[in-house]
């Protein structure tokens, strides 16, 4: 009961974190300021090493707040094991590359067209299970996936009244930046989390030391990056340019999605984790019509509401009998 428990509140934080992500990425790489605007390499870079710190604690925690005991797993798992370690590079990388993707499509791209492209990692994520964890999937859990696409293209499928002339002034060119980030932030996300979850399930470790360990390959990683295509504006307006409170909340946000999609994968599945993303959708389109007020539903978006909540049933009815030891 403590595990089925920890898996729904994982799911549940995970749509908090998802929904308020999005929404503010969004926001803040179209925020008008003076200055520079914020740099997306540095806002991962920063995630990553919060990330990293988060870790450590919560493995402090568990060791009963001993320094000792702290140093000795941190070397043990770490430095003793190597190639443990380096398994990690592979998922690491992926992930850095997906986070800087993400920022570029929020850039290029208007938020419906971003959300419902970006949905494609569900069908990927079930692909690369099948491929890579010889699970099998039943009919419902196919039929599932179908309705969920189904519903997500409809929830944020554009009305007439929704078209607004930022939308029309984004040029071919940029669109298709976008479009590109996020496909293949599509396929490196189904591989890399489906590729962590096999680690994960394969080992005792503590999934916080998995995360310290995918962290410092992130991290490392995200500064060649950084100083690879910023290099020049960090040398002439430091790492920092741009950030403020928005900025900073984006940074948190996205190093507590890391640590949430890793609780998820170790008490759930990637395939679930991509429902409740889904189910964010709808909670990021609700808030923009109450709070921000730049939405009207209509008779489609019901439609797609339904066909969301639905598909979530189905999987979750078949998931429940795949859950048995012969899954692992």
């Amino acid at each position: 009961m403590a595990s089925v428990r920890l898996k729904y509140l994982s799911l549940g934080v995970l749509v908090f974190q998802t929904t308020s992500l999005v929404l503010t990425m969004r926001y803040s790489r179209t925020l008008q300021g003076e200055g520079p605007r914020y740099l997306a390499s540095s806002a991962v870079v920063t995630a990553e090493l919060l990330k990293i710190l988060t870790c450590v604690g919560l493995v402090y925690k568990e060791h009963s707040y001993s320094v000792r005991a702290l140093n000795s797993i941190l070397r043990q798992e770490i430095l003793h094991k190597p190639m443990e370690t380096l398994k990690l590079a592979i998922p690491s990388g992926i992930y850095t590359l997906q986070n800087n993707l993400l920022y570029v499509a929020l850039s290029n791209l208007d938020a419906a067209t971003y959300q419902v492209t970006y949905q494609l990692k569900i069908l990927t994520t079930a692909l690369f299970s099948v491929s890579m964890l010889g699970r099998k999937l039943g009919v419902y859990q196919w039929l599932s996936l179908l309705i969920l696409m189904a519903g997500v293209a409809l929830v944020q499928w554009p009305s007439e009244t929704s078209a607004t002339p930022e939308k029309e002034q984004l040029s071919a060119g940029s669109q298709f930046v976008g479009l590109v980030a996020v496909l293949v932030a599509c396929c490196s996300s189904g591989f890399a989390g489906v590729y962590f979850e096999k680690i994960l399930k394969e080992t005792k470790q503590s999934v916080w030391v998995r995360n310290i360990q995918l962290g410092m390959f992130g991290l490392v990683f995200g500064l060649f990056g950084m100083f690879a295509y910023d290099g020049e504006r960090v040398r002439e307006h430091g790492m920092f340019q741009g950030y403020n409170t928005i900025t900073c909340i984006v940074v948190a946000l996205q190093a507590l999605g890391g640590l949430v999609i890793a609780a998820v994968i170790k008490y759930a599945d990637n395939i679930l984790k991509g429902f409740a993303t889904s189910l964010s959708i709808i909670l990021s389109t609700l808030i923009s019509y109450f709070w921000l007020q730049d939405f009207d539903p209509t008779s489609v978006f019901f439609l797609g509401a339904v066909l969301v909540i639905v598909a979530t049933f189905l999987y979750g009815y078949e998931g429940k009998p795949s859950s048995n030891p012969s899954r692992a």
